[in-house]
């Protein structure tokens, strides 16, 4: 995979910078043209019709199913298909040990959070299984960012071009999907032998209330342990249905996960630099060849970059994955320690997988330009730990109720502070966004009805 997110520069280049404030370092985007100079609006269609050809005859070649939206999402679901190849079914008697792995599980685990159990029923996937129960949850997290960066390049082109392109600009969306899509299908093909549990992500990936494990992966997961397997399966058993407990019984938290990624990909931003460079030395006889236009969109020619608005909705996601990671380490360690002497060994081993940036992580990095890394995930389990020795369980999980109730980032570096709230019984910040969204309701309402009389 590539070091640099799907669509995401590295970083500013301060020669670029320098290009742009020199006019005779080819600030002109379309200097780079043949004549030089002057935007020649001839030479431009030119370039856009042979553009066109290129991209159409390849987009017949490489979309092997239809294409809808941002992504092409026929094309991924057959390369990871592909890459996968044939797979045996699982056993029954595999599956029937899953589901009493998970439900001795649930069973330890109603000793140590409020929150009732959120799975109904369990299941053994094959790799090809899990890309079938994933794709559509795949969809919500990538089409924000794949939409946006499909379109924000289009938008800031100069209208005289967007005149000329005509039906090209439709093509190059389609070709970028294709492209999307291609990453995607290899990225989850790979990631489909990798992934332990449903959840193994910090996302609620599958089905709801659907406990998901993976009997391949548990398997090459435990040939590097020295715990019984008996025992590895018992404890992916409990984390898997701790985290539905979570994401059943918590409403707003999956739709805030998905919200953060929305906020990230409206922050995209475009990086003229992209197309200074691509006019500055593009060659039409270049494109003579089809097998270059995948190379041509691989090189990021339309790239956005990283803006504060991202860099503020990454930090807001990264928490979060942080504190649901810590709040089932900490539930799990609860339910399983006195019963499994291994639990704070495997817990310590799967907190070095994320933290190292597994295949999950860097997945989700190479396609939508989001880190799914919980920096500060022990930080997260102390501080729900030392909140469990302060108030107790039960007030430990209300925390769940409202979002604004939840610790800050601060908070995991200094958790004393957020405790004594907790203990204290300070609603000030759920307060607060009750009056703000009040606030907001009669805004629209007066924005409804007019301007108000005078009395």
């Amino acid at each position: 995979m590539a070091d640099v997110p799907f669509g995401f520069s590295a970083g500013d280049d301060p020669e670029r910078d320098k290009r742009k404030n020199d006019p005779g370092a080819g600030g002109d985007p379309f200097s780079g043209f043949p004549g030089g100079g002057e935007f020649d609006m001839s030479q431009l269609g030119q370039i856009f019709s042979k553009l066109g050809e290129m991209f159409s005859g390849a987009g017949t070649a490489m979309a092997g199913g239809k294409s809808t939206g941002p992504v092409n999402y026929d094309l991924a679901r057959q390369l990871a298909a592909s890459s996968i190849g044939f797979v045996a079914p699982v056993p029954e008697a595999t599956t029937t040990a899953l589901a009493d792995a998970v439900r001795l599980a649930e069973t330890w685990l109603d000793g140590a959070t409020a929150l009732p159990a959120g799975s109904t029923r369990t299941v053994a996937w094959t790799p090809t299984d899990w890309i079938d129960n994933t794709l559509e949850t795949w969809k919500r997290l990538c089409d924000p960012v794949a939409e946006q960066i499909s379109t924000v390049w289009a938008s800031a082109l100069p209208e005289e071009a967007k005149a000329m392109a005509g039906p090209l600009l439709a093509m190059m969306s389609q070709m970028g999907g294709m492209a999307f899509g291609s990453q995607l299908g290899q990225a989850l093909g790979k990631l489909s032998r990798e992934v332990l549990t449903s959840t193994d992500i910090g996302l609620p990936l599958g089905p709801r209330g659907v406990a998901a494990l993976m009997p391949e992966a548990i398997e090459a997961f435990a040939d590097g342990l020295e715990q019984p397997r008996s025992e590895i399966v018992t404890f992916l058993a409990a984390r898997e249905a701790a985290h539905h407990r979570l994401f059943s019984h918590v409403p707003w938290l999956s739709a805030q996960l998905l919200t953060t990624v929305e906020a990230f990909a409206k922050g995209t931003k475009i990086d003229m630099s992209g197309i200074e460079e691509f006019a500055q030395g593009f060659d039409p006889s270049a494109l003579t060849d089809p097998s270059q236009l995948e190379q041509l969109l691989n090189q990021g020619i339309f790239e956005p970059k990283t803006t504060p608005e991202q860099t503020a909705a990454l930090e807001r996601l990264e928490t979060l994955l942080a504190l649901i990671e810590g709040w089932v380490q900490t539930v799990v360690a609860d339910a399983l320690g006195d019963r499994i002497p291994g639990t704070s060994a495997l817990s310590e081993t799967l907190r070095r997988r994320r933290a190292t940036g597994g295949p999950a992580e860097q997945t989700f990095a190479t396609l939508v330009g989001l880190e799914l890394r919980p920096r500060k995930m022990r930080e997260a389990a102390q501080l729900w730990d030392k909140l469990t020795q302060a108030v107790g369980s039960d007030a430990r999980d209300a925390v769940w109720q409202h979002p604004d109730l939840l610790p800050s980032a601060s908070d995991l570096d200094e958790p004393a502070a957020f405790i004594d709230r907790v203990i204290g019984g300070d609603t000030s910040d759920l307060d607060s966004a009750i009056e703000q969204a009040l606030e907001e309701a009669r805004d629209n309402e007066r924005g409804e009805d007019g301007p108000a009389s005078p009395q």
